[in-house]
């Protein structure tokens, strides 16, 4: 690894399985570790089983963040409401597994309509979308859709590393559409040993469903200790709706 100028990332090397400690992350921008390299699989595997991501706009270099802290949602402390328990009830969607992946991700790139304005989720860069959708051939990368007939309403994706399934994005076309897929990955993630939802970085929505944030060596320290740990056991089709009294909290 070479050096660096003080306050500035890393420069990564040719090398994909080359990454810095997390512990070098600098604090302002919170978490920036590394700049440069690819979006290679063995590179994204790389990064993903040390604690690192990727994430960058359009027009920017590749960058590579490990927050400090590190927001995470335990399997079983998902706050589930009167109203998402009513939805789940009412089994409103079909949900899935791997059946849209490459959808799922496109949704969650486009555009977003917020107070009458679009915003674009342009981090999801066509470069990102590949570079998933290669981890998804492999089996590494999956997706969690919800359905009403053969319509994709909501989805989530991420990538596993062992039990921790590291959320990406997600996107909502109807009510619930998003977070009753959270709950059925929860509920999954609840019944592996380490079973853990890495979400990254703290947003309001899901502050409101139980997510908390952990100091970085905390999050490394679960990571190093399961990341060879069996995961979740994925296939390609309709999975069973999650049970609103199933070992989750209730608010």
């Amino acid at each position: 690894m070479q050096t660096r100028p003080p306050g500035t990332p890393w420069l990564l090397t040719a090398d994909p399985l080359q990454f810095p400690d997390p512990a070098d992350a600098l604090s302002r921008p919170n978490g920036l570790l590394a700049m440069g390299g690819d979006l290679s699989p063995a590179r994204l595997v790389a990064a993903y089983t040390r604690g690192v991501f990727p994430w960058y706009e359009q027009g920017q270099p590749l960058l590579w963040w490990s927050p400090n802290p590190r927001a995470v949602l335990r399997p079983d402390q998902l706050h589930i409401g009167r109203t998402l328990r009513k939805r789940l009830k009412a089994a409103p969607f079909e949900l899935r597994t791997n059946t849209a992946f490459a959808e799922v991700i496109a949704k969650c790139a486009a555009p977003r309509w917020v107070d009458g304005q679009a915003e674009y989720g342009t981090w999801i860069t066509p470069a990102m979308q590949q570079a998933y959708l290669a981890l998804h051939a492999q089996g590494i990368a999956h997706s969690i859709e919800a359905w009403q007939g053969e319509r994709l309403v909501g989805g989530v994706y991420g990538v596993q590393v062992g039990p921790i399934f590291c959320g990406e994005s997600m996107f909502s076309k109807m009510d619930d559409a998003s977070r009753i897929p959270l709950v059925w990955l929860s509920q999954q993630l609840a019944q592996i040993k380490g079973g853990l939802l890495d979400i990254q970085l703290m947003t309001p929505h899901l502050h409101r469903l139980g997510a908390e944030e952990i100091l970085r060596a905390d999050y490394l320290a679960h990571l190093a200790q399961y990341r060879t740990h069996a995961g979740l056991d994925w296939h390609s089709g309709p999975v069973a709706f999650p049970n609103a009294g199933n070992g989750l909290n209730k608010t």
